[in-house]
């Protein structure tokens, strides 16, 4: 219906109007010449009786089109991680553009020349506030690099601010030129171009027992097209846990394996390196590929057997920890090396990896990148992939943060039990760890406990997960070695003791040991009274706490960045410019400067931002409160619709919001015709558009692509209607009473621009 509502209005443009008919049979009874329903056709068809034809949607837009609102692609990078407002809360900071960092008040309604329009309401220094319209929310960004108690307060008409902004600027300049030199040199090392059988590759993807998501299959179409090419890759996989990372891993190392090379996976722990062994070996059963693991589970012997298998070609796919960083593995012809959890690995060991062969294609896999691997990837140094779509049937997990408190414990142990679960308990001192599990056998006395942790011998550590996993008991109290890779659908209650010890990835990961299958799972996470905690350590809390949606990953890597700070990006010291202007605007800033030098331009120190275009057509073009009353989702529509890159993006909002909150009323129809209009203005380098019932001006920058000759034309041909007004204005005069009739004259203006 949403659908149907969007190409109505794109029919009306054209002076055509259909007959709405709520089934087939009703248009087929009918003698109407044009009919528009809803359907599940894809492609048209002719028919002699009856005699009509069917147009599909998708033949109209020239693609298929996929309803894909719900478990959709996840928006891009910078939008999902940085400039996302989706978390905006009152009193936190943001940045404008133009006048620094302030603090988020809320919306209001305003009236303003005699329409009402939305605007954001910041506050700065002096209690001084600064009415943002939701036209301009592309000026606006959550501010990230400090926590909001120490993010700076600007002051309205200071120039403290243009200072910092031209400081950051001039810094920026310098790293993006240091970036187009990796850019350049990454481009000229020679890689290997896999040639990748498209018969063996499907057969090898029919074993897959699930349905990919959509960003999971972008994910491996990223990576396949990167192996494709002779530069070599260098890619980041971003997902939660359990959104199918190891897939992407599998058939990028089919692609290798079966083209001749070999593949390494390097992995944090042991019995990561078991399980992906396991998985490794049942995936590839069918196929003449050999996989072996090193690991400690393995004797001397036998890792010397391996060994030599590797330096000989024999294996196809090793799967190991830092022991394959020994300087005994030799490899005979490596092509792609794979790195699990990459933010468990130093840059050294990284590196060293790297040096085995410089040519090899690398693809790393993370769940909560961290905030360097963020700098990395904003600013282009790294290929990213993000796994935002959760698989089918999973459920987010339910996240508790208490006081120690034996009553916890027990209900918490008591509820899974009775359900036929089992529970993980997280006790990370090895010392008292027997004490710990004693204390849950007594006060839980039909439990079966078990106890692992990485100082047991390697036997009997394989053994306990074994036992866990085949239910011989159904708690575990534990260790952070079941921190990556354990996957245990039965177990859905995890309790961390002492959660204020562990850094923000780590809980996230520890957390997702559980929730792995259909079923509601748990997290409780057990701290010491406040007082005895750093305030960091309660931030990492309140924020893992908050963040319980699924695909939480990426927003809890941005309250890294606000709780660690940014980091550094290629060693030089930014964190003073990051700090004070904020990431997301950095992050533009630089992504800015990189496209700008890669066109052969200079920088503009003085505007080293584009703002966009402005445009007012006196119309009322906002969401009205009463069709979207909740305050936080209209903000965020708002920064969509103001973010969204074409019209056809437009319209896919437009088709979200007639399906959410039902049918489109004027001021919403009006908001999205004048950001179409934007985009246009944009495209022609145009400064400003101001039109009212009886005439549009036109400002245009200084590196518009209008032709100077067009407008020579104009004037001469029709001097009634058009005139210059000084060296960058248009005038068209052109009585449009109706706001249809304005955002139509505007729009024909601009074709008449563009031609």
């Amino acid at each position: 219906a949403g659908r149907r509502e969007v190409l109505l209005d794109l029919l009306k443009r054209i002076k055509v109007k259909p007959t709405e008919y709520d089934n087939w049979n009703s248009f087929i009874n009918d003698d109407a010449p044009v009919g528009i329903t809803t359907g599940a056709i894809d492609r048209g068809l002719s028919l002699k009786e009856p005699r009509i034809v069917i147009i599909s949607e998708s033949q109209l837009f020239g693609r298929q089109v996929l309803q894909r609102r719900r478990r959709g692609k996840s928006r891009d990078f910078s939008d999902q991680i940085i400039r996302n407002l989706a978390e905006l809360k009152i009193d936190a900071p943001v940045v404008h553009i133009d006048h620094g960092v302030g603090r988020y008040r809320g919306l209001e309604t305003l009236d303003v020349g005699g329409q009402a329009e939305e605007f954001l309401t910041l506050e700065y220094a002096n209690e001084a506030k600064l009415f943002v319209p939701i036209a301009s929310l592309h000026l606006i960004a959550r501010y990230t690099g400090a926590n909001d108690e120490t993010a700076p307060l600007h002051k309205l008409g200071s120039d403290k601010w243009e200072k910092a902004k031209r400081k950051a600027a001039e810094q920026v300049r310098d790293t993006a030129a240091e970036l187009l030199k990796i850019h350049a040199q990454r481009a000229a090392r020679e890689g290997f171009g896999f040639d990748i059988n498209e018969t063996d590759y499907h057969r090898f993807c029919a074993g897959f027992p699930f349905e990919e998501t959509p960003d999971q299959l972008a994910a491996i179409e990223a990576t396949l097209k990167d192996m494709a090419s002779s530069q070599p890759m260098d890619r980041l996989v971003c997902g939660d846990v359990g959104f199918g990372k190891t897939e992407v891993a599998m058939r990028a190392a089919f692609v290798a394996a079966n083209a001749g090379k070999q593949v390494a996976l390097l992995v944090p722990t042991t019995l990561l390196a078991q399980q992906h062994y396991e998985s490794f070996r049942n995936r590839f059963a069918d196929w003449p590929i050999n996989v072996e693991v090193v690991s400690r589970f393995r004797s001397g012997k036998e890792l010397s057997g391996i060994e030599k298998k590797v330096a000989s070609g024999e294996v196809d796919i090793i799967i190991g920890t830092h022991k394959l960083l020994g300087g005994s593995m030799q490899f005979k012809n490596m092509g792609l090396l794979i790195i699990d959890e990459e933010h468990r690995f130093g840059v050294t060991q990284k590196e060293k990896l790297k040096s085995l062969r410089a040519e090899v294609d690398i693809l790393n896999l993370t769940a909560t990148p961290i905030p360097r691997t963020l700098n990395m990837a904003m600013a282009g140094i790294r290929d990213i992939s993000i796994i935002a779509s959760p698989p089918a049937k999973r459920l987010s997990i339910k996240t508790f943060v208490h006081r120690q408190d034996n009553g916890i414990r027990k209900e918490a142990i008591n509820r899974e039990l009775l359900r036929g679960g089992q529970v993980y308990v997280l006790h990370n001192d090895v010392s008292s760890i027997e004490r710990k599990a004693k204390e849950i056998e007594e006060l839980i006395p039909e439990a079966r406990v078990g106890i692992g942790h990485g100082q047991l011998p390697e036997r009997d550590l394989e053994k306990v997960m074994s036992d866990f996993y085949h239910k011989r008991f159904n708690v575990l109290v534990c260790s952070t070695i079941i921190e990556t890779g354990i996957d245990i659908p039965t177990a859905n209650t995890i309790i961390i003791e002492r959660a204020d010890k562990f850094g923000l990835a780590q809980l996230h990961q520890l957390r997702g040991r559980v929730g792995r299958s259909h079923h509601q799972a748990y997290a409780y996470l057990l701290t010491p009274p406040p007082k005895s905690m750093t305030s960091d350590a309660q931030k990492r809390l309140d924020a893992i706490a908050n963040a319980q949606e699924l695909g939480a990953g990426f927003t809890l890597a941005t309250h890294d960045l606000e709780i660690r700070g940014a980091g550094e990006l290629l060693g030089d010291n930014q964190s003073g410019n990051i700090h004070t202007i904020g990431f997301a605007l950095y992050s533009e800033l630089l992504d800015q400067a990189v496209n700008t030098l890669k066109q052969g331009k200079s920088i503009d120190l003085e505007k080293p931002l584009q703002h966009g275009a402005e445009v007012n057509l006196r119309l009322p073009a906002l969401i009205p409160d009463d069709y979207l009353p909740d305050v936080h989702a209209r903000l965020v529509m708002y920064k969509r619709i103001s973010e969204a890159k074409d019209d056809q993006e437009l319209r896919e909002l437009q088709v979200e919001m007639i399906d959410r909150f039902g049918l489109l009323v004027d001021p919403i129809r009006h908001l999205f015709e004048i950001t179409s209009i934007k985009l246009k203005a944009q495209q022609l380098g145009l400064r400003k558009i101001d039109a009212n019932d009886q005439m549009v001006r036109v400002e245009f920058d200084s590196d518009t692509k209008v032709n100077p000759e067009l407008l020579v034309s104009l004037i001469q041909t029709q001097p009634a209607q058009y005139r210059l007004e000084g060296m960058d204005k248009l005038r068209a005069s052109n009585p449009m009473p109706t706001p249809e009739s304005r955002i139509e004259g505007v729009n024909q203006l601009l074709a008449e621009l563009s031609t």
